[in-house]
Parts: structure tokens; C-alpha cells; sequence
């Protein structure tokens, strides 16, 4: 999120602030006038008081005027969440089918390893909504979000690149199918792939313009491989993120805790949406700062008695 101000048009109080802070220092300086009539020097040398302290006090009375302004011109950063959504967030599961899943160089296949991940990722999001694309050169919708993850990873098992009608990879258009089918609701599209090289650089652009979703690819690849820097590249390039599958649960456990979360883009997509004030944060300081411009004054009686 950008940082910007909801009432800039306050911080045209700041230079009104300074001149007001410059007027008082003159119309408290018990010395202006005697400097208008003598030498500064000699007006320095006849004056009893603790001069740092002074210049502290004044300094701090400053900034605080100058914080009590920024606070009221309300800094923020970041999207208030929408007391409407659900706090559960729906995943879009994006199966790539393509010819290349069959490969066996994840034992028993790619395809294989994807369906038993998607079935343990299913099992831990029990009860919050789960749906299905799968594609190759076309791309389907299989399930919508549906808190029966069972039946989700039931069909999941099902898919094999034998039963899609077009060969190929085109991983935007399934991407693109999956944002249409969350964009109600918004959340995140799980891609589960070998890898990822066939796509238009313009409909990535694009998506990100239009999307408000995140996209997680699930690399079905090992470590230093090609098919894993395609993937990496496709993240960057989507503004996504890869988690790479592993040998135990850790995997499925991360991206369970990554899709747990609405991502907060989805806020600025919705009419209405308000930014969070920031600007009380400040108040605490102003009055800290406040505290210390507040000292005993101590007069001294021409006969050298304390007032």
C-alpha cells in the first residue's frame, strides 16, 4: 500500500505553525527589546538563565505543533478490512494437465505427487472453500468453492491430461477463469504445475492491473531445475509467490498458513473500502513532548529573595 494523507489539505497548517512558533519566540524573548538598544553580546553576557533548556522547551513546542498538524492531515498506509467478508478465504486450486505431468522423474509421476499434495492440503483445510480448474491448453472449471474439500480432492485425482480436449499449456487463461469464479468473493489462486513458460507477458500485465487476487504457484519441480526457474520467473513476473513441494507435509502446512489470510489488495477492489487512521499513533508523542515544555520558573527578587 501506498502511504498518502486522507486530509492533506491540513498540511497547509504547517507553514502557519512555524511562523506562529518564529512570532512567540519573539514576543517571549524578554531580551528583543534590549538588543534593539545595545550590542547582542552585551545582552548575552547580562543574561541569568539556562539557555539550552530554553532552546530545548521551545524546540519541542515546535514539533509538537508540527505532529499535531501531520496527525490531523491522517497518515496511512493500509486498508481497514470489510466488517461484510467472511473471514475464511476461498482458494482456487489451477491443475496444470498437460502431457508434461506425466513425466516420472517425481516418483510415481508429476501428476501423481500433485494429486497426493492436493488431497493433503484439502485434509487441512477441512471446512473452508476449495475449488478446482484444471487445464492444458484449454482450461475448465471443475469444482467452485465448496467447503467439501473431500470432493474436491476426489476430482482432483481424477485429472490426467488424457481427458482434457486440447493439448498444450496456457496457464493465464485457467488463471483468468479462476479470478472470474472468485470475483464476488476474492482470494487466492493455488496454481499446481511442473512448470511454467508458455504465457503472454501482456495478460500478466494485465491480470495485475484488473486482478485484485494473489496468485501461490505450487511447484511440482525439484530444486536447480529449469521447470522451477520458469516457475520463479512466472511468480515474479505475476507478483506471486512459489512454495516448491517438499518430501513431508511442510509444504502443504505453509501455504494452508498463506491462504489462511484475505490478501489485503482484495479491499481496494470493494466499493467503500476505507483506509485505516494512522495518525493517532502520534498523540502519544505530542503529549510526551508537551510534557517536557512545562518547567518551574523561578524569579529573583531585586533583593535576592526566590518568588
Amino acid at each position: 500500500m501506498s502511504f498518502h494523507f486522507l486530509r492533506p489539505w491540513w498540511l497547509l497548517l504547517l507553514p502557519i505553525v512555524v511562523a506562529l512558533w518564529w512570532r512567540r519566540q519573539h514576543w517571549l524573548n524578554p531580551t528583543s527589546g534590549w538588543k534593539a538598544l545595545m550590542e547582542p553580546q552585551f545582552v548575552e553576557a547580562l543574561t541569568i538563565g539556562h539557555q539550552q533548556r530554553r532552546n530545548w522547551s521551545h524546540l519541542a513546542l515546535l514539533l509538537c505543533g508540527v505532529l499535531a498538524v501531520i496527525s490531523v492531515a491522517g497518515p496511512t498506509w493500509r486498508l481497514e478490512p470489510s466488517p461484510f467478508s467472511d473471514d475464511v478465504v476461498p482458494v482456487m486450486l489451477v491443475l496444470k494437465a498437460s502431457e508434461s505431468m506425466s513425466l516420472t522423474d517425481l516418483m510415481p509421476s508429476r501428476m501423481e505427487r500433485a494429486h497426493l499434495k492436493i488431497v493433503d492440503f484439502a485434509k487441512q483445510r477441512s471446512g473452508q472453500p476449495l475449488g478446482l480448474i484444471a487445464y492444458a491448453g484449454s482450461a475448465h472449471l471443475v469444482l467452485p468453492p465448496t467447503k467439501d474439500t473431500s470432493v474436491v480432492s476426489t476430482m482432483a485425482s481424477e485429472i490426467s491430461s488424457e481427458i482434457l480436449p486440447k493439448p498444450g499449456e496456457d496457464v493465464m487463461l485457467a488463471i483468468k477463469l479462476a479470478d472470474r469464479t472468485l470475483e464476488d468473493v476474492g482470494g487466492t489462486i493455488l496454481v499446481v504445475a511442473d512448470a511454467i513458460s508458455k504465457y503472454d507477458p501482456e495478460d500478466v500485465s494485465e491480470f495485475r492491473k484488473t486482478s485484485a487476487n494473489c496468485v501461490i504457484v505450487w511447484a511440482i519441480a525439484r530444486e536447480q531445475t529449469p521447470e522451477l526457474d520458469s516457475i520463479r520467473t512466472f511468480a515474479r513476473e505475476i507478483d506471486g509467490s512459489v512454495v516448491v513441494i517438499s518430501s513431508d507435509q511442510t509444504d502443504a502446512e505453509s501455504l494452508v498458513r498463506m491462504t489462511a489470510r484475505k490478501p489485503v489488495t482484495i479491499a481496494e477492489k470493494q466499493d467503500g473500502a476505507r483506509w485505516q487512521e494512522a495518525g493517532w499513533w502520534l498523540v502519544p508523542f505530542v503529549a510526551l513532548l508537551l510534557l517536557t515544555t512545562f518547567r518551574r520558573e523561578e524569579f529573583v527578587h531585586p533583593k535576592g529573595e526566590s518568588l
